[in-house]
């Protein structure tokens, strides 16, 4: 058992520990240090802008397609016979001007037509000569006899009234009259020669048209029997040899026209409408004028490059749109024609356009209003960053009409003025603070890209993508 002098020396020393712990507790709350609040600065996030404008705007559409000839000479005989000549460079691939004699053929047998032709058409000739003259002499004889029938008519009319008085015999009279009736007979024998001659003139001129056609139908075969060049061109494939015997309607051999080339492009059809609205204006009445008249294609520029190798291309310019959709990828056939395309030839450098050189076709045509254009980097799955008048940011959902290039034309969500962030900002906070900075050398550098300068180039940056 704990006496009770140690049990109230324990209590003292927990109240003497208790009371210092009070007086420490009042010491430090008496002297305590309060702590001073710092205000952070806020650091505004610099970020690069453009203060978008209306800009004119060429429209874009690209397409591919395969070169041809815009006119080829498939030579085909029309008559048949031997090759008696033939081009000394009458080969695939050899350039030969217009005028140049490629292949001729065996002319002696249609020589001999010809003459034996212009023989009939003499000899007919001749015989018409002599219907003239028949017909006037048997006019000078008609005329004499049908004086000599007057003459019998009036004796025989004389005689008459002498045999109703008895001065004259009856056989006599029976002798006139049957003078008068062999006068007539003449006659009439003269009348119907004349009546026959327009039916033997006309079976004459007949002959004579027969044996001219005949003529000229040889003299024909003669000139296809010679196979001219009638214009520059470019041999294809020759499948002719001196001494053959060619026949009718064998072929010969194939030349393409230097003149000009074609590509029939396939331009996808979004790009083609765009294009065509702003060459065919909306405000023209459709019953007024045909669809060649309502859409001016002259307008539409044409630039081609030789795939595979883009520092060769050629200025082109849309001569028509063929009918119907290309029937594998739906996109419009648009022909395109380069005229001389080996005018300014200089191979290997600069080759000219020909058959099956497959190229690269860039149409572009002058937009009939304004636009809003931004760069598509700019966009951020359909929304634009955007700095208020306290340089803050705010997202914006916007609508995009179409996409060219490195463009996105606005359609709506955006106003004239207003300040586009260029920059990938990450994190995009609404209404964080910003330190714009404008970029005018970016803007101008938009408005060129929109009227077809340096299309396909960042632009930001003026590089290739």
């Amino acid at each position: 058992m704990i006496p009770w002098r140690q049990r109230l020396g324990r209590g003292l020393m927990v109240l003497i520990g208790v009371a210092v712990g009070v007086l420490l507790l009042v010491f430090f709350v008496a002297n305590r240090q309060v702590p001073e609040r710092l205000e952070a600065a806020v650091t505004p996030t610099p970020v690069t802008v453009i203060e978008v404008q209306p800009v004119a705007m060429r429209l874009q559409a690209r397409g591919h397609g395969v070169a041809r000839p815009a006119e080829t000479w498939q030579a085909v005989a029309n008559v048949s016979g031997r090759v008696v000549e033939r081009h000394s460079e009458l080969e695939s691939g050899t350039l030969l001007p217009e005028g140049s004699l490629l292949v001729a053929l065996d002319p002696s047998r249609y020589e001999l037509a010809i003459a034996e032709a212009e023989a009939e058409l003499a000899g007919l000739a001749g015989e018409g000569a002599l219907l003239e003259v028949e017909e006037q002499n048997t006019r000078r004889l008609l005329a004499l006899e049908r004086e000599r029938l007057a003459l019998a008519e009036q004796e025989l009319a004389r005689i008459e009234r002498l045999a109703g008085s008895g001065a004259v015999a009856r056989g006599q009279l029976d002798e006139q009259r049957r003078a008068s009736l062999a006068q007539r007979q003449a006659v009439a024998s003269l009348e119907n020669s004349l009546a026959l001659l327009p039916a033997r003139r006309q079976s004459l001129e007949a002959q004579q048209a027969r044996a001219a056609t005949r003529l000229a139908q040889t003299r024909r075969d003669l000139e296809d029997t010679r196979f001219v060049a009638p214009y520059d061109l470019r041999l294809g494939e020759v499948a002719v040899e001196r001494h053959q015997f060619v026949a009718v309607g064998q072929r010969l051999f194939e030349a393409d026209s230097l003149a000009a080339a074609e590509v029939e492009a396939r331009v996808p059809f979004s790009m083609m409408r765009r294009l065509l609205g702003a060459v065919a204006p909306d405000d023209l009445p459709l019953g007024t004028l045909s669809l060649s008249e309502r859409i001016d294609l002259g307008v539409i520029e044409a630039e081609l490059a030789l795939v595979g190798a883009p520092d060769v291309g050629w200025s082109g310019r849309v001569v028509r749109i063929a009918s119907g959709l290309d029937p594998a990828t739906r996109a419009v056939r648009v022909v395109v024609r380069v005229d001389h395309p080996y005018r300014d030839a200089r191979p290997p450098d600069r080759p000219p356009l020909q058959r099956d050189m497959y190229t690269r076709v860039h149409l572009s045509a002058p937009s009939s209003e304004l636009r809003l254009v931004v760069p598509v980097s700019a966009l951020h799955q359909g929304e634009l960053y955007l700095v208020d008048g306290q340089d803050r940011l705010v997202r914006r959902p916007v609508s995009v009409a179409f996409q060219q290039g490195d463009l996105a034309v606005i359609e709506a969500g955006l106003a004239p003025g207003e300040r586009v962030i260029v920059d990938d900002l990450q994190p995009a906070i609404t209404g964080m603070a910003l330190a714009p900075r404008r970029d005018e050398v970016l803007e101008a550098r938009l408005a060129a890209q929109a009227l077809g300068e340096s299309l396909g180039d960042d632009p930001r940056t003026g590089a290739q993508p």
